[in-house]
């Protein structure tokens, strides 16, 4: 094998674990992907690679992958026949005529971004406001309603991973659990060996507990609660820091009145921790400088009250003077991004029209209603993404097109694709990924499988088809990057210099946010009381909002593990090394639950409520308490237990510049053995 034949190409992992991605180096020889292993030299994961990121390999010469455009003449049928590019996009591009720009829409998912968010999302924007269809905002689904916690108190920037390794005294794992971010899980053991204290909070034990020094266990929505109580031991207690407090807040008069009847003893029945524990934690936490707390990425967030915890918790570090030094603040999450990026489509806007909120029960209403005729799926299941998936299946098969791209079949794509298209895998295209400290080139390794195309060929050649023109003025994906990266932030970052470096550079931020104590709100403080919540009907100051009675008397909570990723490759069945841990649905139950209900590990089992029901196989276990039950997130079916209400509406949805409208996914549930077949 000549030298020309082989090469070692330094990319990223295509997964996207926020927000420390993982750095890769591929062997190609031949032109065929030969091994695939961690980057030793990439700054943020030092060749940390996990069993997912690996697993990745499969993708390619996997006789499941989708490698040509796909028609199914009727949805009730397993028929496909293969046709040209030309044909689909043709196809597709008469029902977008007939149905109207209004009546298509655009959602793309974790498996559109691959290669970087940015450009996706960037372009599906940029493709909206030119043909004056429906597009919606991915955050949604994950982090958005996280962001708007934090973002109401001033707190969207996060201090790095690196600086909680090397400065923090004290790190609060609170609904952060390390299967999400895997690679943190080595700055967390250096600051636990330099002799930081870790306390781990969330509603089951998790990988995360097992690097902590404490864990408390609490009742799914519970989180605001804790946090309330926490600020009123430091505030009746006098632990806040007078002279932060004065200096770089507004409303600690009214928070101060507010948190009084939020005591320790109130606390505990609304957590199911002991009154004890709460006053020790608030405590602990006051008196432990710098400490540290990493918010959970998404799973916390996706109940009624989720917003609220990120609301409440973001006040713990600005009572307590933790913002703006070594080792404080808040940690990396979901959705704090470091770096600026240059958007593409600034000056640019839709034209006037009527056009569905950045919200997931009014996208689920306007599918039902037939008022959505034509949906684009960019690298998403949907029908494992969205709550109340019952009510998305009554929408979907009510639609005249569903377009779905990706790399492999799924749910959605089985049931309600008219057309499937075949998309590139991350080594097929050029990309980048940005973390906390670091922005990284994602070069192209292989020749693309099949005929396969990237979604920014597929958007370009669909608004051609449609009649949008300069859609795509760029000569290159190159001279797109080369704009995204043109900030101050990045170095002004250009394809050219990252490959000139070696694939990487550093950012140009400080590792401590808010070090200058200018704050993200209209104060440029930290807003206990916030007038932008009560301008749009929300209460200014941080609550908690009881779960709703219910006759079912289980709190179902999901979350991710270590061996899959949401609804990834099929749910993971797709690739063999994945698939092996992801045989069958597992739901924890505390032993206390199984025993009332007979139910034993292993049993077969009917998960139900008034949504409806899902099977599964009991795991009897102590890592979760009595009246929580658990389960790992991208089971199809699943979602249709879960609510589908509303979370935030009206001005609230437009309140920051990413997407707040995430649905309720709480549940309520009972379970009960399933009969065998006679």
């Amino acid at each position: 094998m000549s030298a020309v034949d082989a090469k070692i190409v330094r990319t990223m992992c295509p997964m996207n674990c926020h927000p420390t991605f993982c750095g890769m180096q591929v062997e190609v020889e031949g032109g065929r992907l030969k091994s695939l292993s961690g980057d030793k030299d990439n700054p943020d994961s030092a060749g940390f690679l996990c069993v997912r990121g690996r697993a990745t390999a499969e993708i390619f010469g996997n006789s499941k992958r989708l490698l040509y455009p796909q028609i199914r003449d009727d949805r009730r049928t397993d028929t496909w026949r293969r046709v040209s590019w030309d044909e689909a996009l043709d196809f597709m591009a008469k029902r977008m005529r007939s149905a109207g720009p209004e009546a298509v829409g655009l959602w793309a998912g974790h498996g559109g971004f691959t290669a970087g968010s940015a450009m996706t999302v960037q372009l599906m924007q940029r493709f909206a406001n030119m043909y004056g269809c429906q597009n919606w905002h991915p955050a949604m689904v994950c982090w958005g309603l996280g962001g708007f916690g934090v973002g109401l108190s001033g707190a969207l920037k996060v201090n790095t991973k690196e600086d909680m390794a090397e400065n923090s005294r004290m790190i609060v794992l609170w609904g952060a659990n390390i299967a999400s971010q895997p690679n943190t899980a080595r700055y967390i053991v250096a600051a636990r060996r330099r002799g930081a204290k870790v306390v781990a909070i969330d509603v089951r034990r998790t990988e995360a507990a097992a690097q902590s020094d404490e864990a408390l266990l609490i009742r799914p929505g519970s989180d605001a609660a804790l946090a309330l109580a926490v600020m009123h031991v430091i505030v009746t207690e006098k632990l806040y820091d007078a002279a932060f407090v004065e200096a770089h807040t507004v409303g600690f008069e009214e928070l101060s009145s507010h948190v009084l009847p939020f005591t320790p003893a109130w606390a505990a029945t609304q957590t199911g921790l002991e009154e004890g524990q709460i006053a020790s934690f608030a405590r602990a936490y006051a008196s432990t400088r710098p400490a540290m707390i990493l918010l959970g990425g998404s799973s916390m967030h996706k109940s009624a009250n989720g917003w609220n915890a990120a609301r409440a918790i973001s006040c713990l570090p600005a009572l307590t003077g933790n913002f703006g030094i070594a080792g404080g603040g808040l940690g990396p999450r979901h959705g704090a991004h470091s770096a600026t990026l240059r958007n593409l489509n600034a000056g640019m806007a839709r034209p006037p029209g009527n056009y569905v909120p950045d919200q997931m029960p009014d996208i689920a209403k306007a599918l039902s209603d037939g008022r959505l005729k034509v949906l684009l799926l960019l690298g998403t299941n949907m029908l494992s993404s969205f709550a109340d998936a019952g009510q998305i299946s009554h929408g979907l098969d009510k639609t005249d097109l569903v377009v779905c791209v990706d790399l492999f079949m799924n749910e959605t794509a089985r049931r309600f694709a008219d057309v499937v298209l075949p998309g590139t895998a991350w080594l097929e295209e050029l990309g980048f990924k940005v973390t906390n400290t670091h922005l990284y080139l994602m070069e192209r390794a292989l020749e693309r499988e099949g005929e396969t195309r990237p979604i920014h060929e597929i958007l370009k050649s669909l608004a051609e088809s449609v009649g949008v023109a300069d859609f795509f003025p760029w000569a290159s994906m190159e001279e797109v990057i080369d704009a995204i990266l043109n900030d101050a932030t990045t170095g002004h970052a250009t394809v050219g210099s990252l490959r000139a470096a070696g694939g990487f550079l550093p950012l140009n931020v400080s590792a401590i946010a808010y070090a200058d104590r200018k704050f993200d709100s209209p104060s440029g403080k930290i807003e206990f009381s916030s007038p932008q919540a009560a301008r749009v009907g929300l209460p200014p100051l941080p609550v908690h909002s009881d779960n709703q009675a219910s006759p079912y008397p289980l709190s179902l909570s999901f979350g991710r593990t270590l061996t899959h990723f949401h609804a990834f490759y099929d749910e993971g069945q797709a690739l063999p090394s994945l698939a092996k841990h992801n045989v069958a649905p597992q739901l924890l139950i505390s032993p206390v639950d199984a025993e009332a209900r007979q139910v034993a590990n292993g049993d077969a089992i009917r998960i139900y409520n008034e949504r409806g029901e899902f099977a599964a196989k009991a795991c009897v276990t102590g890592d979760v308490k009595p009246g929580v039950v658990w389960m790992r997130d991208g089971w199809v079916g699943l979602n249709h237990l879960t609510s589908g209400g509303a979370v935030l509406s009206g001005d609230a949805l437009s309140l920051f510049h990413f997407s707040v409208g995430q649905s309720d996914y709480g549940a309520r549930v009972e379970i009960a053995r399933r009969q065998a077949s006679p």
